[in-house]
């Protein structure tokens, strides 16, 4: 009975821990999934992984070539079905495992409390959330990092060259899923150092590593010549520091995160558990934030899988404070840390703290359920578009990346006639198609006397200066011989009616009359 027990009580330190974020985290994932339209970056996934796999290979040799696995992932999933909630399932799978590979790591380094609290504290924070509903692969990458992780310390305790082939062949398609993953090598060498391991761990260390690098090589040298795709990426400053800090917190303000920040500073003191989770918290985004002084590259998505390192320093500085409470004197008798009562005690206590962190998070969560809360929201564009448009009309893209909304949704766009466009996106290997040339392109506008724009707001300010040529015709032809009838606007999009200023066949001075090469 005593060994049943036994083995009864380790199953459940070890498995329950694991259990439980994942299962809220699965609650929180499926949570308001279907939010009833994609934004830009989600369309991008949808269209391009729903084309055939040599349109996808022709599209990554000029662009998102950093995203290629991704979309040769998605492809497989989406011909299961293509749909929005499809889109993002394998999103909230990843956030899941994540959840439940923080509170693995937690129970291996200080315990099944502390990996418990961790895993919950993953799961509960918002940003983790955010991602966990989104048609991108960064979810996927944070669950690559953690497994990583976690086969970085069992390889480490093997001290077997075998032992470093799990964690090479997990590292290589998360860096590839996407490549500035590769700056949790930096955080796992300050954890080897920090851990002090011996010289064959090194070694084996190396040479996984450099497999990963060898394998990514390709990708990178791709991707340079890609760069312009991030060229909308700003320098960050200390703004960016405070804006990531709060994301990475539980709560973005208040006692959440000042509570936060003290147990993480709690948390150090637990050294084992600091060395894996400290490094993998600061070392990837200061990398990041450090080279984009000089050519930007940092945004908070693209090191979300550091976000791991935050929730087990919160719980292990909570478990430090949880010890110190265990040992307190009352009436001059000593409690046991290993009570029940202690215990039970504890536990509600930590339970109702993470309830109150939720609770207090909540108007977060749902909002982030909204699709009103994205970017932007394609479905409602096509809807409005259905709604205005009458068969046949011509309708213009400014700029030319808001055929998205078309490619997403061609519900809405269904019955009308894109003038500028020269060749599909899938045809092209393009993100959203070739356009005419400016002479084209003045040349079909000067054939109709109305023409619809799908317009981002900023692309309507007299002040924009496109550098595309295309662009630049499009906006001068609308402003020097159309005006404008009526205008629709619906998140940041706006839908308008343009007239011809003269109705094109009407005749101006030395005008050829009709009959005679005239135009009606």
């Amino acid at each position: 009975m005593s060994g049943q027990s036994t083995g009864s009580g380790r199953f459940a330190a070890g498995v329950v821990p694991v259990a439980v974020p994942m299962a809220v985290m699965l609650a929180i994932g499926l949570w308001g999934l279907d939010r009833g339209g994609m934004w830009g970056d989600e369309s991008v996934t949808f269209q391009v992984a729903q084309r055939t796999v040599p349109q996808i290979w022709r599209l990554l040799h000029d662009v998102d070539a950093v995203h290629g696995l991704y979309y040769l992932f998605m492809h497989a999933v989406l011909t299961v079905h293509p749909g929005e909630v499809v889109l993002r399932l394998p999103s909230v799978c990843a956030a899941v495992a994540t959840a439940g590979l923080v509170a693995a790591l937690g129970v291996r380094l200080a315990g099944p409390w502390v990996g418990l609290g961790a895993g919950l504290l993953y799961a509960i924070t918002p940003m983790t959330g955010h991602y966990a509903q989104e048609g991108r692969s960064y979810a996927l990458v944070a669950a690559g990092v953690a497994g990583a992780t976690l086969l970085l310390l069992r390889a480490a305790e093997a001290a077997t060259a075998r032992a470093w082939w799990p964690y090479g062949a997990v590292l290589a398609p998360t860096c590839l899923l996407h490549e500035l993953a590769v700056l949790v090598l930096c955080a796992h060498a300050l954890t080897l150092a920090l851990l002090r391991v011996p010289r064959a761990v090194w070694s084996g260390w190396g040479r996984a590593a450099g497999v990963v690098v060898l394998v990514l090589l390709p990708l990178v040298w791709v991707s340079q010549g890609q760069s312009g795709q991030v060229a909308w990426l700003v320098t960050p400053g200390w703004d960016s520091a405070g804006r990531l800090v709060r994301h990475f917190s539980p709560g973005p303000d208040g006692m959440a995160l000042w509570g936060a920040l003290a147990l993480m500073a709690l948390g150090l003191r637990t050294r084992r558990l600091a060395a894996v989770a400290l490094p993998l918290l600061l070392v990837p985004p200061g990398i990041l934030m450090t080279v984009s002084q000089a050519r930007p590259l940092f945004h908070d998505r693209y090191v979300l899988y550091s976000l791991a390192g935050a929730s087990l320093l919160v719980a292990a500085g909570a478990g430090r404070v949880a010890g110190v409470l265990g040992r307190l004197r009352f009436d001059g008798r000593r409690v046991r840390v290993g009570g029940r009562q202690v215990r039970a005690l504890l536990g509600v206590t930590g339970v109702l703290a993470l309830t109150a962190t939720f609770v207090h998070q909540f108007p977060v969560h749902r909002q982030d359920r909204s699709a009103a809360h994205r970017p932007d929201n394609l479905a409602v564009v096509s809807a409005l578009a259905r709604r205005q448009m009458r068969p046949g009309d011509p309708v213009l893209f400014v700029p030319s990346v808001g055929r998205l909304a078309a490619l997403a949704y061609p519900k809405g766009f269904r019955r009308v006639r894109d003038i500028a466009l020269r060749e599909s996106a899938p045809r092209s290997g393009t993100l959203w198609g070739r356009e005419a040339s400016p002479a084209q392109l003045r040349h079909r506008l000067a054939s109709v006397d109305r023409v619809w724009t799908v317009a981002e707001a900023y692309a309507l300010d007299p002040r924009w200066s496109p550098r595309d040529p295309a662009e630049r015709t499009k906006l001068a032809v609308l402003a020097e011989q159309f005006t404008v009838r009526e205008q629709h606007a619906r998140n940041g999009v706006i839908l308008r009616l343009h007239v011809r200023k003269t109705p094109a066949g009407t005749l101006t001075a030395g005008a050829a009359p009709a009959g005679v090469g005239g135009r009606r």
